[in-house]
């Protein structure tokens, strides 16, 4: 591949990954955007469930969770994701609603929908991810899915007082990466 074909695909993924990013939520009330959250936090909660049995009583002891979707795109050396989620106080019930983005370097090819979900084990671990929302990591992963259709490698990771799991939904990848994660309050949403 030339340097000329890979820069124009490198715009192109770009320019589709920021397009997708801006309508992310797409139109509606904050209530059917909250609500629109609310559903895929369910939906991904009863799939860990169902492969993970162990998380409930993890997630329900702990100090609160989140669960987050992405939409990823690798492309030879650079890698790009948007998102979007909420993070659950356990103590008061209350809800952030938050976004992401992330950008990495590496080497892979595809792109994949995928959830996160997280799992605070101290108040302080929680707090500190609402006000700072950064994380720094390694990725290594392999999918090929769509639907139940396919397979992908998903793990879990530990991070001081949080536990991370995560679940491909759809797509078709094989990446190594570094990436960093900005996580921040949806204003808008909150």
């Amino acid at each position: 591949m030339t340097y000329d074909k890979l820069l124009k695909n490198l715009v192109l993924a770009s320019t589709v990954l920021l397009v997708s990013a801006c309508a992310s939520m797409g139109d509606g009330t904050v209530a059917e955007k909250r609500q629109a959250i609310l559903d895929m936090q369910q939906n991904a909660l009863t799939r860990l469930y169902s492969e993970k049995p162990d998380t409930r009583s993890q997630i329900r002891d702990a100090a609160g969770f989140a669960v987050f979707t992405n939409a990823n795109v690798n492309v030879i050396f650079f890698a790009a994701g948007t998102g979007y989620g909420v993070v659950n106080n356990n103590v008061t019930g209350n809800k952030t609603y938050m976004n992401m983005a992330e950008g990495g370097v590496g080497f892979g090819l595809g792109a994949k929908d995928y959830r996160v979900v997280m799992v605070f084990h101290s108040q302080k671990a929680m707090s500190y991810f609402i006000e700072n929302g950064w994380t720094v990591g390694g990725n290594a992963d392999a999918a090929a899915k769509a639907g139940n259709k396919g397979a992908s490698a998903e793990g879990e990771g530990y991070l001081g007082n949080v536990t991370v799991y995560t679940m491909t939904e759809s797509g078709l990848a094989l990446q190594a990466t570094v990436k960093g994660t900005k996580f921040w309050v949806d204003k808008e949403l909150n």
